[in-house]
């Protein structure tokens, strides 16, 4: 594991493959590093180095705490879990993952959901990082890549906190033709399917829409459908799961997915919110209580 001073991978790279143009990339990229210099609390910035190119960490807590992974969703980076990282960090030690081929400074890899490719690389950020078991919280493909994971090496994952996440519940797919549809609009196309997609409704939110609406107007977001967990591949999760789960999801079908988990995961608890999209925002203390256990 090195500390990260260098020149940050994935902005030429990487542009062609993720971002529409450079100017866009360098725009994102600028946020970003804004976002890491007002960290709430002391970091180290890593990369590790995997088969899929190298993966930026954000480290923060005390070097002997538990150790806690977390894994963003699509169109997102490590900056995602900066509301919640002031309390996880006095009792874990956090590992804020980049995940690859997303608007981070990992490496721009995609390679295809479902093959053994997600979980090598993982396995790869595992051993760079000096962890042999971790709870870990995880949201929406950050979810599917977590589920994906802990059902591969179940000995590894000490809980799995998920909000939203994918391939258990049906994938809505309308909502992705509307956005590609709306985005031809231009910016305030990629707001309004930003905001509903999302549930970004709440004025007090703004920020939040704000830097979504960057990302999607110059990022290139994955299309690729996500693989749904069977039955029997659920049923080999045998350590504590909290699942949060948004009952106006416009992505994913929440009461399938709440179903679905309660039946199958042994160890789950399940919190459908009705009247929550997407976004699932405001859950530090509830997660922070169920990693805590």
């Amino acid at each position: 594991m090195s500390t990260s001073e260098g020149t940050d991978t994935g902005t030429s790279a990487g542009t062609s493959a993720l971002y529409k143009s450079e100017a866009g990339a360098a725009e994102i990229l600028r946020r970003y590093r804004e976002a890491l210099d007002a960290w709430p609390v002391p970091a180290e910035r890593v990369r590790v180095p995997t088969r899929q190119g190298e993966t930026f960490v954000v480290v923060s807590g005390p070097k002997d705490a538990p150790p806690l992974v977390l894994l963003h969703g699509s169109g997102a980076n490590a900056t995602m879990w900066q509301g919640d990282i002031a309390s996880w960090s006095q009792h874990f030690r956090t590992y804020a993952v980049d995940v690859i081929g997303e608007p981070g400074l990992s490496a721009p890899s995609r390679p295809p959901l479902g093959s053994d490719a997600f979980q090598e690389w993982l396995d790869d950020v595992w051993e760079g990082l000096g962890i042999s078991t971790a709870a870990v919280v995880a949201t929406s493909l950050g979810g599917w890549l977590a589920l994906d994971y802990a059902s591969r090496r179940p000995e590894r994952v000490t809980r799995l906190a998920l909000l939203c996440p994918g391939g258990v519940g049906r994938q809505k797919m309308g909502w992705l033709f509307k956005f590609l549809l709306l985005r031809a609009f231009g910016r305030k196309g990629v707001r309004r399917s930003v905001r509903s997609g999302a549930g970004l409704e709440d004025p007090a939110l703004q920020p939040v829409l704000d830097t979504v609406v960057l990302i999607f107007t110059h990022f290139k977001a994955r299309t690729e459908r996500l693989p749904v967990f069977p039955d029997e591949v659920l049923r080999r999760l045998g350590m504590p799961v909290l699942v949060i789960a948004g009952g106006r999801d416009a992505l994913f079908d929440s009461a399938e997915t709440a179903r679905r988990v309660r039946a199958c995961v042994p160890r789950a608890t399940v919190h459908l919110l009705p009247e929550v999209g997407h976004a699932i925002l405001g859950q530090t203390r509830t997660i922070e209580e169920f990693l805590r256990a």
